[in-house]
């Protein structure tokens, strides 16, 4: 049976992705800070572990995912997927604690899941397996406003870069998803406010688009990698003027 864990799996594309892993029947580490969340996904499924950490505590991330390989024997896939979009504005109006936070969970904590996938990966037998950064359309573009958000994720493409360089001498691919406006709670609530201020919202596509592009990418075989993909919502402006 493969292996995953997929950080922020308690709401939005985390979620939907890991129900999709859980349905097509890999064992799924859901890790996330809120238990409660995580038990009832789990209930149902025999193939769910449950774990309870905050991305941002370097500790408690290596204990889930020691914790994961203790029970399921081996991690093939990390989907690092966790983040957060602070209130946005323009620089001078973004606050430091909402910058500092972005960096800390957005870049820190990939940096801190996929540290320890890598290591995981790099001592197991046999050695190797994959891991899928979760960018964004934000990594190409920016959306007004949203510049510590933006630059957490182009940060990202440099982490995606250099662990997939790295990852060759031990058998770990490493590919990065660009996702355009699915419909998670928080792309709602940017919807609803458009709507509320006389805007016309920027198309959106069903959340489960993502998943199922997540759920491509891992299942290649080790020869093969999606070193970069991007999945969005087909009449968003992104491409020209729209």
């Amino acid at each position: 049976m493969k292996t995953i864990i997929v950080t922020g799996a308690s709401s939005g594309i985390g979620r939907a992705t890991a129900e999709l892993f859980l349905a097509e029947g890999w064992t799924v580490g859901l890790l996330a800070r809120r238990a409660d969340v995580l038990t009832d996904m789990a209930e149902p499924h025999e193939n769910a572990v449950p774990l309870v950490a905050d991305v941002t505590d370097a500790d408690a991330v290596d204990r889930a995912f020691a914790d994961f390989t203790d029970r399921a024997g081996r991690l093939d896939v990390l989907f690092n997927n966790a983040g957060v979009f602070a209130p946005g504005g323009t620089i001078d109006e973004i606050r430091l604690e909402d910058w500092a936070q972005t960096v800390d969970v957005n870049l820190n904590g990939m940096f801190l899941c996929a540290r320890a996938a890598f290591a995981t990966m790099r001592r197991q037998s046999p050695q190797g397996g994959r891991i899928i950064n979760n960018g964004s359309i934000s990594a190409h573009v920016p959306r007004p406003n949203s510049v510590h958000y933006t630059t957490t994720k182009h940060a990202i493409t440099g982490l995606t870069r250099s662990l997939s360089l790295d990852g060759r001498a031990f058998d770990i691919a490493c590919g990065q998803i660009d996702i355009g406006n699915a419909r998670t709670p928080l792309v709602q609530d940017l919807v609803d406010a458009a709507i509320a201020e006389g805007r016309t919202p920027d198309p959106t596509m069903a959340v489960e688009n993502a998943a199922a592009s997540v759920l491509h990418m891992a299942n290649l075989p080790p020869e093969a990698n999606v070193q970069f993909m991007t999945v969005m919502a087909t009449t968003m402006p992104y491409i020209g003027r729209g």
